[in-house]
């Protein structure tokens, strides 16, 4: 088998996950994306691998040991990426990438009279402070 064949399916599915990373809103889709495009990474390791260890004598076989800790990251990075976005899909909502840019510390909502508004504000932080206490 030729090594162009991985390697053309392999590129065909890392534009695939660029894309969906690129494109996409839900966080979901987007750590479906990033798995999509390690695993093209997984294919290269492995076919360039079996290419190589055809013209050494020696075979080491380290694309398929790379192989094996790109996937066990992969699961650690899809666990805590799910419970991160579980998270804040129940304190916010939403799991919308757009929507959750919006919450950042510093950036307040205009509507509701923040600095960049141009309305003003009923009260500022100070004030809220103290009328709490």
């Amino acid at each position: 088998m030729h090594l162009a064949y991985p390697a053309v399916l392999s590129a065909l599915l890392f534009c695939t996950g660029l894309y969906g990373v690129l494109a996409r809103r839900n966080a979901i889709l987007v750590l479906m994306s990033v798995e999509l495009m390690l695993n093209a990474v997984n294919l290269n390791l492995v076919a360039f691998d079996v290419w190589l260890s055809k013209a050494a004598e020696e075979t080491l076989h380290s694309g398929q040991a790379l192989t094996l800790f790109t996937i066990a990251i992969a699961a650690a990075e899809i666990g805590i990426g799910l419970a991160i976005v579980l998270a804040v899909h129940r304190n916010r909502g939403t799991a919308d990438i757009d929507r959750l840019r919006d919450t950042a510390e510093g950036h307040e909502n205009p509507a509701a009279g923040g600095p960049d508004s141009d309305t003003p504000a009923t009260g500022t932080a100070a004030e809220k402070a103290e009328a709490t206490a």
